[in-house]
């Protein structure tokens, strides 16, 4: 389970406050109006921007630790691939930062850009890659780390709607496969009622608790009215 207990995100007059608990293998939508705080909430989670309260990981408080030893993989709007490197030395920065490597890790990057459709493609550099591809490598690398909470900032937000469903299907069966617990960053209603059971809506300074998504987006509130113009 991952609990957020009474966390509270202070940056200068920004404030956000969350406290709720979604079960393990759950997939979450967290969507809002730009500025109200959606990145801000899993870069606390990530342990990249400071919060009171706590964020507990199956009773485990995350607070000391440091940001690469949580129990959590995320993934970037902009992929945070190294152009200098082959996609499957990327890749094997998910194993060893150091990219010491055996033998058996080699055959586990294989096995997973097979996995995620990129078979053969291990000694490319990330531009020789299309959008679609690099997005593939980016989960690719997040799947070798295999933690049990994958955090998505938007990853495939420049994708087209297509090839932006295939991904999120992607994400969805190989979670499902590893029972890994996903919140996702999104602008898009519909990404959300694809993707997640739960949604999260935030605003005026709340991280509301998870909802099903159906059920909001049936009844949305007046805040989520307004962000969507209706």
């Amino acid at each position: 389970m991952l609990r957020l207990d009474r966390v509270e995100i202070s940056q200068g007059t920004f404030r956000l406050t969350a406290d709720w608990q979604v079960s393990a293998g759950e997939k979450v939508a967290v969507i809002g109006p730009s500025g109200a705080g959606k990145s801000t909430l899993l870069m606390a989670l990530a342990g990249f921007v400071p919060y009171a309260g706590k964020v507990l990981w199956q009773g485990g408080d995350l607070g000391p630790m440091p940001p690469g030893e949580r129990p959590l993989s995320i993934l970037f709007q902009d992929q945070n691939l190294f152009p200098h490197l082959t996609v499957a030395q990327n890749l094997g920065l998910g194993i060893s930062p150091r990219l010491s490597l055996g033998a058996e890790d080699h055959a586990r990057i294989e096995t997973t850009l097979q996995r995620v459709g990129l078979g053969g493609m291990g000694a490319r550099k990330p531009g020789q890659l299309s959008g679609g591809q690099i997005g593939r490598a980016a989960l690719a690398r997040a799947l070798l780390r295999a933690r049990p909470i994958l955090l998505l900032d938007e990853p495939f937000a420049a994708l087209g709607p297509a090839l932006k469903a295939e991904m999120l299907d992607l994400v969805a069966e190989t979670a499902a496969e590893t029972g890994a617990t996903v919140l996702m960053v999104t602008h898009d209603p519909a990404d959300a009622r694809r993707f997640a059971g739960l949604t999260v809506l935030v605003e005026a300074g709340i991280a509301h608790a998870p909802q099903p998504t159906a059920d909001l987006f049936a009844n949305p509130p007046p805040a989520l009215q307004a962000y969507l113009g209706q």
